[in-house]
C-alpha cells in the first residue's frame, strides 16, 4: 500500500492507496509544535485502527511548510519503519516547469499540475480553494507555466474580524442574496460571492493569455460552496492532489 501526505497550512490530507484505489482518507490538524513522535503516534494508532499500518510499504510527502515536513518524515522513518518521498521541483513530473525560479513552486501545486496533465484535457486550470486559492495552469503541451496565488476565503473572514472591531467570526456558507440584510450575511456575500467573481474572472483573463478554451478543475474543501451555480463547465475533484502525489510516486519509484 501507498500512504500519499499533502502537508498544507491548515490541514494535513492523508490517502492511501491499495495498487490503484484510494481506500481510506484521513485529515488532520498542521501542528508545528507537535514532535516527531507525537504525529507518530497519531498516524500508527490512526492506520493501526484499520488495519493498514502493517501494509504500507511507500509513502510520498508534498509539503508547504518546511518543518513540518520533516517533522513528519521522521515520525513516519520511526513508527512505519518507511524512507518517504519528498515531492519537490527535483522530482521527474509528468509535465516541464516552465517558470523563471521551478524550485519557488509548491509540492502540492506540483501534484495538482501532475493530476490535470495525466487525467484531463489540456489546457488545464486548477483552483485550489484552501488557506490561500491557488491556480496552477498547465498548458497543451503540458508545461506547467505558473499561476496565481490569492487569499482564501478562510483568510478573508480571519482578517475582517481581526482587523474590524464590530465585525464578528463567522462559518463559511453560501449567502443566498448579495445584498446582505445583516452583518453576518453582507460578511459571506462579500467573502463567498466576491471570491467567485474573482475565481471566474482570473479564469477569463488566463484564457486570454492561453489563448484557448481550458478545462477547469476544482479542489480543496470550500469548492462545493463556491462552485455552485458557476457560470463554466467545470470538475469537482477533492482528491486530486491526492491523486497527483501518487502519479508522481510512480514516476520516481526505484526498480
Amino acid at each position: 500500500m501507498l500512504l500519499v501526505i499533502d502537508i498544507g497550512n491548515t490541514n494535513i490530507n492523508i490517502g492511501v492507496y491499495d495498487k490503484d484505489s484510494l481506500v481510506k482518507i484521513y485529515k488532520i490538524a498542521s501542528d508545528n509544535i507537535k514532535t516527531p513522535d507525537e504525529y507518530g503516534i497519531l498516524l500508527s494508532s490512526m492506520l493501526s485502527s484499520n488495519n493498514i499500518k502493517e501494509n504500507i510499504k511507500n509513502v510520498i510527502i508534498s509539503s508547504v511548510v518546511p518543518t513540518l515536513g520533516d517533522t513528519i518524515q521522521e515520525a513516519i522513518k520511526t513508527y512505519l519503519n518507511v524512507n518517504a518521498y519528498m515531492v519537490s521541483h527535483k522530482s521527474k513530473l509528468p509535465f516541464l516547469i516552465k517558470i523563471k525560479e521551478p524550485k519557488e513552486a509548491g509540492a502540492d501545486r506540483l501534484a495538482n499540475a501532475a493530476a490535470a496533465s495525466t487525467l484531463y484535457k489540456l489546457p488545464a486550470i486548477v483552483v485550489d480553494i484552501g488557506t490561500a486559492t491557488t491556480f496552477d495552469i498547465v498548458d497543451k503541451n503540458k508545461n506547467f507555466i505558473g499561476g496565481i496565488i490569492a487569499p482564501g476565503p478562510l483568510i478573508q473572514a480571519k482578517s475582517l474580524s481581526k482587523y474590524t472591531s464590530k465585525l464578528p467570526k463567522l462559518n463559511i456558507e453560501a449567502p443566498k442574496n448579495t445584498i446582505g440584510s445583516n452583518t453576518i450575511d453582507a460578511m459571506l456575500s462579500g467573502i463567498v460571492r466576491g471570491h467567485k467573481k474573482m475565481i471566474e474572472g482570473m479564469i477569463d483573463e488566463c484564457e486570454k493569455e492561453l489563448g484557448d478554451i481550458a478545462t477547469i478543475i476544482v479542489t480543496g474543501g470550500l469548492s462545493d460552496i463556491l462552485f455552485k451555480d458557476f457560470k463554466r463547465d467545470f470538475e469537482i475533484n477533492k482528491n486530486l492532489t491526492l491523486e497527483g502525489l501518487k502519479i508522481i510516486f510512480e514516476m520516481n519509484k526505484e526498480g
